[in-house]
Parts: C-alpha cells; structure tokens; sequence
C-alpha cells in the first residue's frame, strides 16, 4: 500500500488532522534537511555516511568552553583592564604565613585565573548544597528542583565574584 493512500484515508477518517501532521512532519524533515546539507552533508539518504563524515568540530559549537545558548553568567571577561594584570591575592591567598615569601601577582584576565574562579565556584555550589539540603525549600517536583538548581548555580558565581574567599587566587598561584 503506498504512503499517500495511507495518508488520504487517515485524513478522511480523523477530519484533515492527518493532512495537518503529515504537513508539519515533512516540514520538520525539510528544516533537518536543511540542517544537515548546512553541516556538509553529501548525501542524505545514506545515513551512516552522514554520521561517519566529521563536518563540524565541537570547536564550532562551543566557543572557550561555553555551549551556544549558555546564558548564565559566567567568569568569562569578569576582569578586565590594567590593574587586573597584576592584581595582589585576596582573601585567604592574601594570608600567608611565612612573612620572607613574596607576595605574587595574579592575572586576573588569564584564561587560567577564569578556570580557577570555575572551580572555586563549583565548591562554593559544593557548600551551599550541602547547607540547602538541611532545609525545605518549595515543592519537589523536577522542573521546581532544575530551576532550583541553576538558582544555587548563580548564587555560587556570584558569590565567588563578590565575597573575595582567595581560593581561585591560591588556586592560579599554585598552577601559574
């Protein structure tokens, strides 16, 4: 039986709903098309072709670790200028116990010093976790725990730009 025969009579039985699927299907399969003959795609039919042809690296797709569409703040360009090429340690990278060592200088535009900051952040979200899990916070179904989640996931980035703990500090003078 063909395809357009199939496509007629189920039309007809559910009121043109069929017709309307079948319209929005083909226009999705035209966009994924599209998509894939963007990408570098030769030929479409043969799919695992498609899928052995590397056209696209994951450098194109995410830009200095960031996924496109990544909208939460982050600690990329958080320091700019002059006087944050040679910034002194704060917080507890500023306490040093042994008075003869020299004091460093910590570049806080360096792609180092923003992975330091990345990990200070996700031990700061370490923290807050463990502190948020004592308490009852609204209902617990999955998208209030996910929106929840990525709360705590700023209240921790915005805590590590703010609050000055000197663990990225410690953490780039240990590595640089």
């Amino acid at each position: 039986m063909e395809v357009g025969l199939i496509n007629s009579s189920y039309s007809g039985i559910t009121n043109g709903a069929g017709a309307l699927q079948q319209a929005k299907s083909s226009a999705e399969t035209g966009k994924f098309e599209a998509l894939l003959k963007s990408m570098g795609a030769t030929n479409l039919d043969d799919k695992t072709a498609m899928m052995d042809k590397a056209t696209l690296s994951s450098s194109q797709v995410a830009q200095n670790g960031r996924l496109n569409g990544d909208y939460t703040s982050g600690f990329q360009g958080a320091y700019k200028g002059a006087d944050a090429k040679h910034a002194l340690p704060t917080g507890a990278a500023a306490n040093q116990a042994n008075p003869n060592v020299k004091t460093k200088t910590i570049d806080k535009t360096s792609e180092l010093y923003e992975k330091a900051l990345e990990l200070e952040s996700y031990f700061v979200k370490q923290m807050l976790s463990a502190m948020r899990s004592t308490i009852k916070t609204g209902s617990d179904d999955f998208a209030s725990g996910m929106y929840q989640d990525m709360l705590w996931d700023e209240y921790a980035t915005s805590m590590t730009k703010n609050a000055g703990f000197g663990l990225a500090d410690q953490i780039y003078n240990q590595l640089a």
